[in-house]
C-alpha cells in the first residue's frame, strides 16, 4: 500500500497483511480523493476507526492542516504512529487510541474543530451510522465540515442524521461512500 498523491506521492506504508486491519483500497481512496480535491488543502482532518491511517496520511500528504487519527485497537495505533515517522508527518498529527465517542467527547472539550472527518469502521457491525450520529450532535464539527462514511454496499445509513444530510452517495465495488453536510440552503448540491 502506497501513497497515491501530494507530496509523498509513492511511499510506502508500513506492511499490514495478516492484521485483521481492513484499509480502504487504493482505487476508492483514490475516487474520494478526487471528489474531496477542492476540501483537503488547509484542512483540518478526523479519521475514525484509522487503522492503517492510510485516508488521514493522504489527506495529510494532499495538503490537510492537519490530523487526528482515531482507533480502540493498541496495534493499529501504532501502525498508525509508524507510518506518521515513516512519512514525517508526526507534527502535524496526533493519535488517540480510544473508542470513537470517547475520542470526539474528547475532541470537542478540548475545542478541537473538523472540516473533514472519515469515518470507516468495520463492517456490518452499525458503527458508521453511530459514529455520523455521535459527530452530528458534538462540537466537533467546523462551519462547513464534510463527513464522509464508507460502508459496505447495502449497509444502510439514514439520508439525514441530526444537522447532517446526505449530499452524495458513490459505489465502487462493494463499498459506499456517504457524503454528509449541513442541512441548509447547501442542500442538493453535493459535495465536489
Amino acid at each position: 500500500m502506497r501513497i497515491i498523491g501530494g507530496s509523498r506521492k509513492g511511499r510506502k506504508l508500513v506492511p499490514w497483511e495478516d492484521t485483521g486491519i481492513r484499509p480502504m483500497r487504493d482505487f476508492v481512496r483514490s475516487a474520494l480523493y478526487n471528489i474531496l480535491l477542492e476540501f483537503v488543502p488547509g484542512a483540518r482532518f478526523l479519521d475514525l476507526f484509522a487503522g492503517t491511517g492510510s485516508v488521514g496520511l493522504e489527506a495529510l500528504s494532499r495538503g490537510a492542516d492537519s490530523c487526528v487519527f482515531v482507533d480502540a485497537s493498541d496495534y493499529a495505533c501504532g501502525i498508525v504512529r509508524r507510518n506518521l515517522d515513516l512519512l514525517g508527518l508526526m507534527e502535524q498529527s496526533q493519535v488517540l487510541c480510544m473508542d470513537y465517542a470517547d475520542a470526539i467527547n474528547h475532541l470537542a472539550r478540548r475545542g478541537r474543530r473538523f472540516d473533514l472527518v472519515f469515518v470507516g469502521p468495520p463492517y456490518g457491525r452499525g458503527l458508521a451510522a453511530a459514529a455520523v450520529g455521535k459527530i452530528s450532535v458534538g462540537k466537533s464539527l467546523g462551519s462547513d465540515p464534510v463527513v464522509i462514511a464508507e460502508v459496505r454496499r447495502r449497509e444502510p445509513l439514514p439520508e439525514q442524521v441530526g444537522s447532517l444530510i446526505r449530499v452524495d452517495l458513490r459505489k465502487y465495488g462493494d463499498n459506499e461512500l456517504h457524503f454528509y453536510r449541513w442541512l441548509d440552503e447547501r442542500e442538493g448540491e453535493g459535495c465536489a
